[in-house]
Parts: C-alpha cells; sequence; structure tokens
C-alpha cells in the first residue's frame, strides 16, 4: 500500500519529517524524558536482582546465567522464581564487569539509552503497520515517515507509564524484550521486501534471523508458569485507566492498593465493563470498516495492544502481580498508534477543529514529557519512591512497609515504627512488617510486645526462619533459655545454612555457661559463613576466657587468614599473645588494629597493659593517656593509669 492512499494522514497536527530527522526528534524526546533518572540509585527489585545477585560477580562462572533465574537461583531450587531472563542477566553482568562493579550509573544509562532506541525503531514499525509493505524499494513506506507514525513513536517515547521500566533497573527485561520484539518484526518484513527469490517472494535467511530475535526477545522476559484462570476484567480496567491516564503511577499495586470486586452491585462494575464495549467497538470497527487502511491500522494497533499484554494478564497463566506498571511498556505501542491514527482522522474529518486538536496534542506531549521528568525523579530513590506511593495507594500496606524500612535503614526507627504498625493494620498477617517492627521493638527493649508480634508471625507462617531466630533473641534477652533455644532450633529447622541463626544459639549457650555447645555452636557458623566476624571473634573471647590460650591463638590467627583487616579479631588475638607472653607479636597486632581503627578506647587501653606487664613504661603512660582522652569514664583504664604513676614517681624518686 503506497503512502499516497493514508489520505487523512497530510492532516495530522505534525510537520513531515524525513525518516533521519523523525528518528532524531524522537530519540532526543525519549532521552528528555528520563535523563535525570541517569545517576539514581539501585531501589525496590533492584537490590535482588542486581545489588545481592552474584550471577553479575566476576568470579560467578558465565554459564551459570543459563541454570539460573532472574534472581541469582537455581531454576531447580524450590526458592526460585523462575523467572527466567538470561539475556538480561547477560547485559547486567556486562554493566557490572565493564563499569568497575555496583556503580548503578551504567546501569541506569543504558536503560535510557534502549528507550530512545526503541522509541526510534519505533518509527519503521509504526509507518510499516501503517503503510504496508512495499515491494519496490523506491516506494518504500520508510523512505519517509507518515506524520501519523511520528507522532505514535512521540506519544510512545514521552508515555509516563514506561518510567518504571526505564527510570527502574530491572525493567531493562522489558527493555530488552520491545527491542528483540521490534527487530525480528522490522526483519520479518524485510524477508518480504528484499526482492523475489527461488522460493517465491521471501528471503529464507531474514526469516530466520527474524526467529532468532523472536527467540532473544523470549530470554529476555520469560512467560509465566503456572496455570490459573480467574476473571481479571476490573485489573484490566486499571491497566487501560493506566496507559489513558498515567498520572496515578505507583511502584506497587499489590496488598490492598485495589480492593477486590465482591459483588455485582460494586459502582466499579462500570469499568470493566465500560472496557469491553470500547473493545467490542474497536473489533467491530476493524472487521466492518468499509476502509481498507482504517481496519489496517485498527487491526494491527489492538493486536500490539492486546497479544504482548496476555502474558501478564493472570488468565492463561499465574505471573505473581495483578498490576505493574513496567508489563504496559509493548503493550502502550499499540495505544500509542490508536491515538495517533484517531487523531489524525478526527482532523481530516474535522478541519475546522484543527487547530485545537493540535494544541491538545502538543498539551498533551507536554504533559507527559512533564511527568516522565517528575516521575523518573521520584525513581531516582527508594525513599522518594516509596513516600510517592502513600498518596496513590494508602491502603497498601505493602507502601507503608517499605516506608518503615527505608526509615529503618537510614537510622529513623521511631518513624519507621508507625509505619510498621500501620502495614499491619491493612494487612493483619503481614509476617515480614511484624519481623521487622518486632525487631525495632527489641533493640528499644519493649521485649513484651516483641515477643508477642514474632511469635504471631511464626503461628501464621510456620517455617519462617527469620523470624524464629529474631524470637529466639527476644526470648533469650527474656531469660526464657529453654523457649529461646527452641526458637534456634525452629529456625535452623527451616532453614539448614543459617549461620546467623548459630551465632545467636552460641550466645545463648555461652550465656548458660555450656562452652563447648557454644564453641560447637559458632564453629558451624564459620564453616557456613567464612567471614562471619562475630562468630570467629566469640571462639576467641570464650577461649581466652576459659583459659584454654593455645586454642585461642589457633583459632584466632586461622580467623585472621580468613579475615586479614579485622581489627576486631586483630584485637581479641592481641590480648591472647599478651597473656602468652608474646610481647612482640602482641604489640603488632594491637598496632594493626589501632591503624585501622585508631579510635578505640578500649584497643589503646590494652595495649598500654601489654606495655606496663613488659615495662615499657612510657609507652604505657602514652596509650593510657590516648584511652582516657578517648574514653574518660573507663574505670579499669583509670585505675591502672594511676598505678603506673604511682610507679614512676617512685622510680623518679629512686633516681640518682
Amino acid at each position: 500500500m503506497a503512502l499516497s492512499e493514508l489520505h487523512w494522514d497530510q492532516d495530522a497536527p505534525l510537520p513531515r519529517l524525513g525518516p533521519v530527522q523523525a528518528k532524531v526528534t524522537v530519540g532526543l524526546v525519549a532521552l528528555l524524558c528520563f535523563i535525570n533518572s541517569y545517576d539514581g540509585e539501585f531501589v525496590f527489585d533492584d537490590s535482588e536482582a542486581i545489588v545481592n545477585n552474584k550471577d553479575l560477580r566476576a568470579a560467578t562462572p558465565w554459564n551459570n546465567i543459563w541454570s539460573n533465574d532472574f534472581w541469582g537461583s537455581n531454576l531447580s531450587s524450590n526458592s526460585s522464581h523462575k523467572s527466567y531472563r538470561p539475556l538480561t542477566v547477560f547485559t547486567f553482568r556486562l554493566n557490572y564487569l565493564l563499569g568497575g562493579g555496583l556503580h548503578p550509573v551504567g546501569f541506569h544509562v543504558l536503560n535510557i539509552l534502549l528507550h530512545a532506541v526503541i522509541s526510534v525503531l519505533m518509527v519503521d514499525v509504526f509507518a510499516l503497520l501503517l503503510g504496508g509493505i512495499a515491494q519496490d524499494e523506491s516506494s518504500c513506506c520508510l523512505n519517509r515517515a507518515p506524520k501519523t507514525s511520528l507522532l505514535a513513536a512521540l506519544l510512545f517515547a514521552t508515555h509516563p507509564v514506561h518510567t518504571e521500566s526505564v527510570a527502574g533497573v530491572v525493567g531493562r527485561a522489558d527493555l530488552l524484550c520491545a527491542l528483540f520484539f521490534q527487530l525480528s518484526f522490522l526483519t520479518y518484513c524485510k524477508a518480504f521486501n528484499t526482492g523475489v527469490d527461488k522460493d517465491g517472494g521471501f528471503s529464507m535467511r531474514w526469516i530466520v534471523v527474524s526467529l532468532s530475535l523472536c527467540a532473544a526477545a523470549m530470554l529476555c522476559k520469560e512467560q509465566g508458569i503456572t496455570v490459573l484462570v480467574v476473571n481479571y476484567n476490573y485489573y484490566y480496567a486499571l491497566n487501560g485507566w493506566l496507559l489513558l491516564c498515567p498520572w496515578w503511577l505507583c511502584f506497587d499495586w499489590s496488598m490492598g492498593c485495589v480492593p477486590l470486586i465482591k459483588a455485582a452491585d460494586d459502582w466499579r462494575m462500570v469499568w470493566p465493563l465500560l472496557l469491553w464495549c470500547i473493545l467490542i467497538g474497536l473489533v467491530a470497527q476493524a472487521l466492518s470498516s468499509p476502509d481498507g487502511q482504517r481496519r489496517r491500522t485498527l487491526s494491527l494497533s489492538l493486536v500490539l495492544l492486546v497479544v504482548p499484554f496476555l502474558p501478564a494478564c493472570n488468565l492463561f497463566f499465574r505471573v505473581g502481580f495483578v498490576i505493574a506498571e513496567r508489563v504496559l511498556y509493548l503493550p502502550s505501542s499499540g495505544y500509542c498508534l490508536l491515538l495517533a491514527s484517531a487523531l489524525g482522522h478526527c482532523c481530516h474529518r474535522w478541519a475546522k477543529c484543527k487547530k485545537l486538536l493540535c494544541v491538545s496534542m502538543l498539551a498533551l506531549l507536554f504533559t507527559f514529557v512533564a511527568r516522565c521528568a517528575l516521575r523518573s525523579h521520584q525513581w531516582r530513590s527508594e525513599q522518594s519512591l516509596f513516600t510517592s506511593a502513600l498518596a496513590i495507594c494508602p491502603l497498601n500496606a505493602k507502601v507503608h512497609y517499605n516506608v518503615g524500612k527505608n526509615l529503618a535503614d537510614r537510622g529513623n526507627a521511631t518513624a519507621a515504627i508507625s509505619y510498621y504498625r500501620e502495614a499491619v493494620r491493612l494487612h493483619p498477617t503481614y509476617v515480614h512488617a511484624m519481623n521487622n517492627l518486632g525487631n525495632i521493638l527489641k533493640e528499644r527493649n519493649e521485649l513484651t510486645e516483641a515477643e508477642q508480634l514474632l511469635s504471631k508471625a511464626v503461628s501464621i507462617q510456620p517455617d519462617f526462619a527469620a523470624a524464629w531466630m529474631n524470637l529466639g533473641i527476644v526470648q533469650n534477652s527474656l531469660s526464657k533459655f529453654e523457649q529461646a533455644e527452641k526458637s534456634y532450633r525452629n529456625a535452623i529447622r527451616f532453614r539448614k545454612k543459617y549461620p546467623d541463626c548459630y551465632y545467636n544459639l552460641g550466645r545463648l549457650y555461652a550465656d548458660q555457661q555450656r562452652h563447648v555447645d557454644a564453641l560447637n555452636a559458632w564453629k558451624n557458623a564459620t564453616v557456613l559463613k567464612p567471614d562471619h566476624s562475630l562468630a570467629w571473634n566469640n571462639m576467641v573471647i570464650l577461649l581466652d576466657n576459659i583459659g584454654n590460650l593455645g586454642q585461642a591463638e589457633l583459632i584466632g590467627r586461622e580467623a585472621l587468614r580468613l579475615l586479614p583487616n579485622d581489627h576486631t579479631i586483630m584485637f581479641s588475638l592481641a590480648n591472647v599473645l599478651g597473656k602468652l607472653e608474646k610481647y612482640k607479636e602482641s604489640e603488632g597486632f594491637f598496632l594493626r588494629a589501632l591503624r585501622i581503627n585508631p579510635n578505640a578506647a578500649g584497643c589503646h587501653g590494652n595495649l598500654a597493659v601489654l606495655y606496663h606487664r613488659w615495662g615499657k613504661l612510657e609507652l604505657a603512660e602514652k596509650h593510657y593517656e590516648l584511652s582516657l582522652k578517648l574514653d574518660p569514664q573507663s574505670p579499669g583504664t583509670r585505675d591502672n593509669y594511676n598505678m603506673l604513676r604511682r610507679k614512676l614517681d617512685q622510680r623518679k624518686r629512686h633516681a640518682p
């Protein structure tokens, strides 16, 4: 179909640009929308998919990305999310290696560039969908960008619903999937537009390339796994509303953000009915319109809108969410094409209103750009992202939980408590909120309420290992030793490899003077986690306290072999060596510890004791004074210093 047949395209409210000008314009606008997110932090799901994902590390074999899920867990594991996106993880790993580690700028910049490239390619995709596939290269629709395809590409480039996919690094899965989807489509069209070969009208080589790119798209973002058939019509309407009016955007739409429709007389039933009326009307128009071009545009727009959304609709596969803005990235292209073509038709039919329609379209584009800039700014940090969601989804317990967690991580425990309490109020079985709230209350010595919350959490979810461990810590603090031991044992039963729990179990045994049991528990912690500094240090201190100095020395040296820069272990080993009268070696470890942590009053004080015992009284005096300057209230250091002063004064009196 030649471009001249698009009789309404010339009335679209945009200037006609050549292909290069059109693509440069779209690319720059796409960059403008999201450029302010380039130096944002890793936020929300980025923590699990990138920061904590071992598949990105240089020490991890490259082939692990083919056997692990998106979050770094083995696909065969029961804890795996089964999200298989190896090509996306591959790009994360390249970012990590080329950028020198976990520096978010490189990750964000690549996402922004990918969106710009995808938006540019949309000019070609929309032009093909509107103009058909020309058999003559000289008349190919790609040689001149139709106004409608340019407008649709601009709408796509600026649509605020794309913010999560672009500003959130994990959204790269949607970006790469869309990119390979486009390339597959364009190469498929090229297969029928490169001349006639012996097979009769298409190039098998380009068909193979197209299928390969389609496979690549699937390896960037997987389909759903388990089957569940439910009626999700209201959620479909809400997804449609996000495309029509992308002002109310939220990082998470679960846990009460969208109250369920429980009765047929709920007024919100009007929205799914309206959605289906619109879709049926558009389908009817696509099937019955006498205008062939109109039928084509409507049909292909609906295909682009509906088909890419099917994997996320929960109708055929359970995908674990009801609404997620990033799943609308590719389907939004169908909406943008529908809107652009509708504007072109309106301008053609109602010429008198063309100026008003042009002003409205420009206002819409400027509004989209402004909303993108504001929303991508909110994605720069978890604090702004989570706080922005409070106004959109005040009934979402997960929003309150994340705001509380962010506040707690930044040291504002008092403010965090109120948000955790609200999360539990909104969702009374929210065990993670109970666990975090119980932890804060434990630190504030509000042990009774902490025990109640953690007990409730494990009663709701008996296999919640972290809550069992935290309950054990609280019970230990309440001197409920037998119950604490049972709680720790339950935590280990549900999580076999749990070094922190073995560490806390060892502390319980140490409080009960069960020294052998304590040492065994701490040894288990270091076997499971060789860099568990606290467990190593406690073993050295306990062996020192019970007089087993030889074993304490061996454990201390082994710990420093694994943790050569741990000043706490250096300090403990130095104390042991001092008691063994290995003064020179002890001095060396004390001085190394002080180079790492020069303001450690206790280290200066114990080094002074070593010098005092060693007979180096001037050095002892110097370090006693440094220790008292850093901690004037230390009675032991003050007593030792006074003893040294009397000895020095006595020496002066007897000096010749």
